[in-house]
């Protein structure tokens, strides 16, 4: 499945440094850097942490990372997409009406919604559509405090669900004029896998490379994100490196310094993969590892090697190679401007040495669904006893208050009118 390019029109500056001091404004950030969250590799320890802690599980889409910024220009809406490079894509004919306006004209700024533009195949071909995972900010109110699944039912009652209303209900025929299509991404248990596995990952329309649990119970974090565990097969496990060639090897050995030989380009270099350390600082971590075939295919794309961000997962015999997209050529990640740092490479490392394969990941399910199970239970039990001692404290107060009012009408009697008769 193609991977989409992001529509509309990239702002330059000063447009785009004033669009990122009002998102930061508006999540109470200092940085001006993108804010979105970033998931961590899982690895082995991760079990463990489905089994104490409440997470949702869902598809890892094989899309563009984007924030999708809802603001306005005057009385107008405008939207803009921003991609991991913290650049801004102007994108027009979008509309998000409001959820108590009738006539469906009022729309949302100071809005941020997380998510991934992606293709879906389609019986009539493929259909552009961004899939909504999180919530950041709604109607100029950061919601990245609250808990994830508050999160998301704002998001689903506030936005998805008056733009269902509008353009499924009442004017499907607009959307064949929307540059996307809205769709809430689909969350489910952890311990969903089996289901996973093998019911909802054929069926699905686009991409995917693996799966996302989230933690339910926490705030959005900015940057790397502990409790956002991705999960991915074990070829899929992937570095993003700086790719670096050496000098090419001389096409004869003739020459002097006066008239060096000249290099030859059909040849092969050496191929430096650079990690990212701090500003400015990029080390060579490993080679890679590029096959005669490998190096023609290279080639055959006609197109600058040196210098790009490209995909690396590492083989049985512990070298390290590129990663194919679907026409087979090199998968270089030109919607980053970085590669990994060395914390991130720490982590990719550490889950590729303590692998969790597919089939560890069903073991767990039985185990992962009966912590979740005795979690829910407790916290039911909690709140029934809770909603018992709110009642019996109603009861008492009204009951001291009946007694008040009994003993001040008494009060206001004559003290023969207060007792009792004699039988």
């Amino acid at each position: 499945m193609p991977i989409p390019e992001i529509p509309g029109l990239k702002a330059e500056k000063p447009l785009a440094d004033q669009f990122r001091a009002e998102v930061a404004q508006l999540l109470g950030r200092k940085s001006l850097s993108f804010p979105g969250a970033q998931p961590v590799s899982f690895a082995r320890k991760h079990l463990r942490e489905l089994m104490e802690h409440d997470y949702y599980l869902c598809e890892k889409t094989d899309g563009i990372r984007c924030l999708l910024y809802f603001t306005n220009d005057g009385p107008n809406e405008i939207h803009y997409l921003i991609d991991r490079k913290n650049d801004y894509y102007y994108v027009p004919n979008l509309h998000f009406p409001r959820p108590e306006d009738p006539t469906f004209t009022k729309f949302h700024t100071g809005t941020i919604v997380d998510g991934e533009l992606v293709y879906d195949q389609e019986a009539d071909g493929l259909k552009l559509r961004f899939l909504v995972f999180d919530c950041l900010a709604l109607d100029g109110i950061s919601q990245t405090e609250r808990q994830l699944d508050k999160r998301l039912a704002y998001f689903k009652e506030m936005v998805m669900k008056p733009w269902d209303e509008l353009f499924k209900k009442r004017h499907p025929e607009e959307r064949v004029f929307l540059p996307f299509e809205l769709v809430f991404k689909e969350m489910s248990f952890p311990y969903a896998l089996s289901w996973m596995f093998n019911i909802k990952l054929p069926e699905l329309k686009h991409g995917n490379d693996g799966l996302i649990f989230t933690c339910k119970e926490t705030p959005y974090i900015f940057g790397t994100d502990e409790k956002i565990l991705k999960w991915k097969p074990a070829h899929e496990n992937t570095i993003d490196f700086r790719l670096r060639l050496g000098d090419f090897p001389p096409l004869t050995a003739n020459g002097n310094s006066a008239n060096p030989p000249e290099p030859d380009f059909d040849a092969k270099p050496n191929f430096d993969l650079m990690i990212f350390h701090t500003k400015g600082d990029y080390r060579v971590f490993a080679q890679l590892h590029v096959t005669d075939e490998d190096w023609e295919i290279m080639k055959s794309i006609n197109q600058q090697l040196d210098g790009r961000i490209i995909e690396c997962y590492k083989d049985a015999q512990g070298n390290w190679r590129f990663k194919r997209d679907d026409a087979g050529k090199p998968h270089f990640r030109d919607d980053k401007n970085e590669a990994n740092h060395i914390s991130t490479v720490e982590k990719v490392l550490e889950s590729i040495d303590d692998a969790v394969s597919k089939e560890d990941l069903i073991r767990s399910e039985q185990r992962i669904r009966e912590a979740f199970k005795k979690r829910q239970a407790e916290r039911e039990n909690k709140m029934r006893y809770e909603e018992a001692q709110a009642r019996r404290l109603r009861e008492e107060k009204r009951k001291r208050e009946s007694l008040g009012s009994d003993s001040a009408a008494h009060n206001g009697e004559p003290a023969d009118k207060r007792i009792r008769p004699e039988a």
